[in-house]
């Protein structure tokens, strides 16, 4: 008899147990409408264990960027990408440019860079090697046309575990005293 009331308050807590935590940090990544302080980088971690770094990208003579996105996996890990593209927008606005893919690299923590040099697009799926700790995929893509004074990039977002999760809207601006591009917030 005691059975049957201890039952659902078991399944609630073994079922509560089961669920990921997770909650993600900014996902967009101005603090301020101006969007006046250069930022050496910014990281947004992903759930078990995984996340997305980039750096301020290479200003092209042209007016435009090169940008490099870096993900780290876990071993055992994959994440499928929604969609491939990497687009440049209005700030919170409308798609600029697509981003072209330039060069994409895998490697382990303890293993020399293969470069893959001919890639047409970005692969369905990053999944982590089992022959180091974690697996880093650098991503780095291009658009050759003029960039405005203030821009974001919006990287494409994972499905991990069979849920899907937002990425990180990136945020730059022309810094004049540099004479760059840079990650802004």
């Amino acid at each position: 008899m005691r059975l049957r009331y201890l039952a659902p308050i078991f399944f609630t807590l073994l079922l509560s147990g089961c669920g990921e935590s997770y909650t993600p940090g900014n996902l967009y990544m101005a603090a301020t409408p101006e969007c006046k302080t250069w930022q050496e980088g910014s990281r947004f971690e992903l759930p078990r264990g995984m996340s997305v770094a980039t750096t301020p990208p290479v200003t092209l003579p042209e007016g435009g960027a090169e940008f490099t996105f870096v993900y780290i996996l876990p071993r055992g890990e994959r994440a499928r990408f929604l969609t491939r593209d990497y687009n440049v927008t209005a700030p919170k606005g409308a798609v600029l440019h697509k981003a072209e893919l330039v060069t994409l690299y895998q490697r382990t923590t303890n293993s020399r860079p293969e470069i893959v040099d001919s890639i047409p697009k970005v692969p369905d799926m990053f999944v982590a090697s089992a022959a180091g700790e974690e697996t880093l995929w650098r991503v780095r893509v291009r658009v050759k046309a003029k960039l405005p004074q203030r821009f974001d990039v919006v990287a494409p977002a994972f499905e991990i575990g069979l849920k899907e999760y937002p990425m990180r809207t990136f945020t730059y601006r022309y810094f004049p005293e540099r004479k760059a591009f840079g990650l802004c917030s």
